[in-house]
């Protein structure tokens, strides 16, 4: 197969430009940052973060204001790098559904967007649970300001999930129709953000093809009754159904994250990679099922049903061998 085949089988199987980046590769763990004075936050929300938002928001918005300078997506990623050094080893990572010039303008809402600006934020602190986190809630209240402000995003375009008695709960099942809700609602032309801050996990293959033998996970509020969130059911509910013609930007704050929304071409900025890459193994004919089906107007649940669940489930892992 062709580069210019296997760019094409993307489009089919992703109809959407999807960018993500994410804190940490899947081996790796993100942190939870207890003081985030270092990072000059531009708001007080709090004081505590995770250390990919707080790194993110020291590059793109400190001291409550846009860079002067115009940044690249390598720019971000390498300052973010940057920042992280020092006291975290993480490398974050840049995926993508197309290729990429990781030279060109960083960018949330695409130049000459007409569409709604829509977001969707979940940050998950487990209070009183094992594992409980400080940062979560803080990550997403700063971002949410940084939406606002620096890319004109509408109160009434942002969906919180919180689990601070005041949002809707970020459960296993709120979760996943948050994502629903998000791809329904949305249109071409239209400029998505999705934003996580919370403990990520991995649980052991049911597939038996991941080369580690660990699926990626998020792990929501209600984990310990309802189970985690796997990466294929990510991709299945969030990307792989979202249109044409948006662009969905996605951060991911949390560990074993590298490849948590299954995409077929990263970046990471490890002071080594120079350019966007294409995984060779990248297994596209169940995502293009998966995509035709769909086209023809069955619901998600009608198109999955209609794949074979152990060549569906398993095409996502394959990108994983890049790492």
């Amino acid at each position: 197969t062709t580069m210019a085949d296997f760019l094409a089988n993307a489009e089919k199987a992703i109809p959407a430009e999807v960018h993500m980046i994410s804190g940490c590769m899947d081996s790796q763990t993100s942190a939870d940052v207890s003081n985030v004075a270092s990072f000059s936050l531009p708001d007080p929300a709090g004081n505590a973060g995770g250390a990919l938002t707080s790194s993110l928001l020291k590059v793109l918005y400190s001291d409550h204001r846009a860079p002067a300078e115009d940044l690249s997506f390598q720019d971000v990623l390498t300052k973010v790098r940057g920042v992280l050094q020092g006291r975290y080893t993480q490398i974050p990572q840049l995926s993508s559904s197309r290729p990429m010039d990781i030279s060109s303008p960083f960018e949330i809402v695409p130049k000459g967007c007409t569409g709604t600006k829509r977001a969707l934020l979940i940050g998950i602190n487990y209070i009183g649970q094992q594992g409980q986190l400080s940062g979560c809630h803080n990550d997403v209240l700063n971002m949410v300001e940084y939406l606002k402000d620096v890319h004109g995003f509408e109160a009434q375009n942002i969906t919180l999930l919180l689990d601070d008695g005041q949002h809707t709960n970020p459960t296993h099942a709120n979760i996943l129709n948050a994502y629903r809700r998000l791809v329904a609602e949305s249109a071409p032309g239209d400029a998505v953000y999705c934003h996580y801050s919370g403990h990520g996990g991995k649980l052991r293959d049911d597939d038996g093809d991941e080369k580690d033998g660990y699926d990626e996970t998020l792990v929501p509020l209600d984990y310990q009754s309802a189970g985690q969130i796997r990466d294929d059911d990510l991709f299945n509910t969030l990307v792989g159904p979202m249109r044409k013609g948006v662009t969905l930007t996605c951060i991911m704050d949390c560990c074993h994250s590298g490849t948590i929304l299954d995409l077929p071409y990263t970046f990471k900025a490890d002071g080594e990679q120079t350019e966007m890459t294409a995984s060779p193994d990248f297994n596209m004919q169940p995502l293009l099922q998966l995509a035709a089906a769909l086209a023809s107007g069955a619901s998600l649940t009608e198109a999955l049903s209609s794949q074979d669940p152990q060549q569906l489930m398993s095409m996502a892992q394959q990108c994983c061998t890049i790492l």
